[in-house]
């Protein structure tokens, strides 16, 4: 009897093309997912930064013809911003801004000090005893010498003190920090009580602050005291207008400090 011939199993060799298209399809996926998430995360964001614009422009702090945010073209109008999310935008954007008042904000609102201070020194602005600029750091409140001291003494005069007295009300529980800055032209002094200007200038801040520290009650770790000499003018010392404008002490309402802070500002001397 004839035997017959096994026949071998066929070998398939492509068996794993099934396992690597499985593999590409999982792969497939996987990116798919986190690009489907990163286009959520983009609108997302693009919703974000149009409602903190809108904030923003509901406070006047960016101008017609500012940037828009930095997102994609498909971002969110301001239009979407809902009306119980406007009220913390809002709070959020003046914190950032500065205009908050008082304690509780983080630097003055310049334009309401500066006309609630031109209300209670009318008088004294009309005669040119006190000035006011506004800067990028703030409200600076200029003493002229004029009506605040005597040529080449520290001392306030009597009327200057009121004066100062009724600025105090004005400033005094608002949490500012406020940095008095003595100022002098360029005739030099030598005298008993002053031997340069250095002396004088920081003589007249000091004055000012323990007036404002020690009768009306400001924070001692919200105010600092500084002189410059001549060395800041505002004016020309080649004229006597110019030099009298340059003797001054100014009143330099700058950003707020936290109360909560526990390392008082050094008084500087010079």
């Amino acid at each position: 009897m004839s035997r017959r011939a096994k026949k071998h199993a066929h070998v398939n060799h492509e068996r794993w093309l099934v396992s690597y298209a499985d593999f590409i399809t999982l792969l497939f996926a996987f990116f798919v997912v986190l690009y489907a998430s990163s286009q959520v995360d983009n609108k997302k964001v693009a919703q974000v930064s149009a409602a903190i614009q809108g904030a923003f422009q509901e406070l006047g702090v960016f101008s017609g013809n500012a940037p828009g945010p930095i997102v994609r073209q498909e971002s969110a109008p301001p239009a979407q911003i809902s009306a119980e999310d406007l009220p913390r935008l809002t709070q959020i954007a003046s914190s950032v801004h500065g205009t908050g008042s008082g304690s509780g904000g983080y630097g003055p609102d310049v334009n309401k000090l500066k006309h609630d201070l031109e209300d209670a020194l009318g008088e004294q602005i009309k005669k040119h005893e006190i000035e006011m600029r506004v800067t990028p750091e703030g409200l600076i409140v200029s003493l002229r010498e004029i009506g605040f001291f005597n040529s080449g003494d520290a001392v306030l005069l009597s009327d200057g003190r009121s004066t100062l007295t009724r600025i105090a009300h004005v400033l005094n529980e608002k949490g500012f920090q406020i940095r008095v800055e003595g100022h002098t032209d360029d005739k030099p002094i030598h005298t008993s009580q002053f031997k340069s200007n250095w002396e004088l200038s920081t003589a007249r801040a000091t004055e000012v602050v323990s007036l404002l520290v020690e009768q009306h009650g400001f924070d001692p770790r919200l105010i600092s005291a500084a002189g410059y000499s001549q060395y800041r003018p505002i004016a020309s010392n080649d004229t006597e207008d110019g030099r009298q404008t340059n003797r001054r002490v100014d009143l330099v309402i700058v950003a707020h400090t936290p109360r909560a802070s526990s390392q008082p500002p050094n008084q500087a001397g010079q």
